[in-house]
């Protein structure tokens, strides 16, 4: 209620605007195919900023000029992501064999069936060329953030396949360029941000930790709770999605405030001024986001986060909605592709909207519930996150969980402890690995109970339906519920 108070005051509402525009030239562009006029719309945004200078003293032909401006930054913004044109892209030499020297950019996606990397390329054939290539090869053996590389193999410009846009599922990490059936060859140095190798270095010997703790899945599955990692679950991942649980081994608003909680107690042992745990804790957020793997939801978490923080650094008080617009602006100006072609940006933001907007209008049909272990939070939680992402996962994936309100009560609860005793078997397996393993087991009980609960609901008939509805349903579906949220909250 108070987060729409708020947003009355006039910079607020205008702020929101801006955003707004902004993030809707970024969809809008996203939709129809505005390439070939690129040059009309730079003239647009020209006479745009001219009106705006003639007519300065005019609020309301200002205000509305500016709507439009920041609409067409938006367009443009998302067009310009595009290799257009450029001989010197790796993209003008797709559709042929070449030999490519670069390094891997990114994290390497390591899967059950092979890893997958994303490749800087940085000469083809002696000549500087920039842009990013996508491979995938076998486990082994396996190269690293950095490494220098020498590929030969046939580019390809990635395709849809079927429903699935996966060019556009490749252009949000950058890459128009698929490397089919690469022979590889790794070459003496290391490229890419220093702080990257050094992040990505620790959390491999991380990860090596918790492998020693856990076997598989229940390894993967406390990495997934820690820091985010999605691989190695296997068919576990699978019953996560039929139960509807698939938000546990993600990292979200939690994970940053859990980060900036143990800086803030930290800073206050060692008596740390204000200003100096503020920056601390922000660098601690940057760097737990690189390290969570820099995901869209991740990312989101991560600047809602920072902020926040900021809002209550300066004493003052930040409407969440403007929070949200101005996170997704930011995101989108970064990387315009996620709005409409990263799902998991999608489903985050819209349950932190059920989170904030709607929990609130469902809890006093449960007062009757109990609060012992947060019996009532987590159907309330559960039920408002479902009832805001129905429409778009429906339309998206095509399944519906009938199970996840059930499973989500029985296993929320108990994801704190969990994750606390493994962070600190974790940390205490560098110091003394005995006592580490003696308590990594009062975690493998709770994991276990965990799987022992989703794959039981995940053998009941009917566990999950599939449910496909076609686009024009879900802005139909949200525009309906955001009515109605926006009724209950004036009453």
């Amino acid at each position: 209620m108070y987060a729409l108070t708020s947003m009355v005051n006039s910079k607020n509402k205008t702020l929101l605007a801006f955003c707004f525009c902004f993030l809707f030239g970024v969809f809008i562009a996203s939709l129809v195919e505005l390439q070939p006029f690129v040059i009309y719309l730079f003239v647009g945004i020209i006479a745009t900023t001219l009106w705006i200078v003639f007519f300065w003293r005019c609020q309301q032909v200002r205000f509305l000029c500016l709507c439009v401006l920041f609409f067409l930054l938006g367009s443009v913004r998302y067009i310009v992501a595009f290799p257009l044109s450029s001989f010197s892209h790796v993209f003008s030499y797709n559709n042929s064999t070449q030999e490519i020297n670069g390094y891997v950019v990114s994290e390497p996606d390591v899967r059950i069936n092979g890893v997958r990397y994303i490749v800087r390329v940085t000469s083809i054939n002696d000549k500087a060329v920039y842009g990013r290539v996508y491979f995938k090869t076998r486990l082994y053996p396996r190269y690293e953030y950095g490494e220098k590389l020498t590929l030969s193999c046939h580019l390809k410009t990635p395709e849809p396949i079927e429903t699935f846009r996966y060019d556009m599922y490749l252009a949000r990490f950058g890459v128009f360029s698929i490397c089919e059936f690469p022979t590889i060859s790794s070459h003496d140095g290391r490229e890419g941000f220093f702080l990257f190798r050094t992040i990505f270095f620790v959390k491999d010997h991380i990860a090596y930790q918790v492998n020693r703790l856990w076997h598989e899945p229940y390894a993967s599955f406390m990495a997934g709770l820690l820091y985010g990692y999605r691989g190695g679950l296997g068919s576990l991942q699978e019953l996560f999605s039929i139960t509807g649980v698939t938000h546990i081994v993600a990292i979200s608003g939690y994970n940053i405030s859990l980060i900036a909680a143990i800086c803030l107690q930290a800073c206050s042992r060692v008596s740390f001024l204000r200003k100096h745990s503020f920056s601390i804790i922000i660098v601690s957020i940057f760097l737990f986001v690189v390290f969570a793997g820099a995901s869209a939801s991740v990312v989101r978490a991560g600047i809602m986060g920072v902020l926040t923080l900021i809002g209550k650094q300066y004493r003052r008080e930040v409407p969440i909605m403007l929070v949200m617009l101005l996170t997704a602006t930011i995101m989108a100006v970064h990387n315009p592709f996620i709005l409409v072609w990263d799902a998991g940006f999608q489903l985050s933001f819209l349950a932190t909207v059920g989170l904030i907007y709607l929990v609130p209008l469902i809890e006093p049909y449960f007062l009757s519930f109990s609060e012992k272990f947060t019996i009532r939070e987590s159907i309330t939680s559960t039920i408002g996150a479902t009832i805001i992402t129905l429409p778009l996962i429906m339309y998206q994936f095509g399944r519906v969980s009938i199970v996840s309100v059930v499973v989500n009560v029985l296993v929320l609860w108990i994801i704190p402890f969990i994750m606390g005793i493994g962070f600190l078997s974790t940390v205490l397996s560098f110091l003394f690995f005995p006592l580490a393993e003696v308590i990594s087991y009062i975690a493998w009980f709770g994991l276990r109970y965990i799987v022992f609960v989703v794959e039981w609901f995940a053998s009941v008939p009917f566990a999950s339906i599939e449910i496909f509805v076609p686009w024009w349903i879900v802005p139909i579906s949200y525009g309906a519920l955001f009515l109605y949220m926006k009724k209950c909250m004036k009453v």
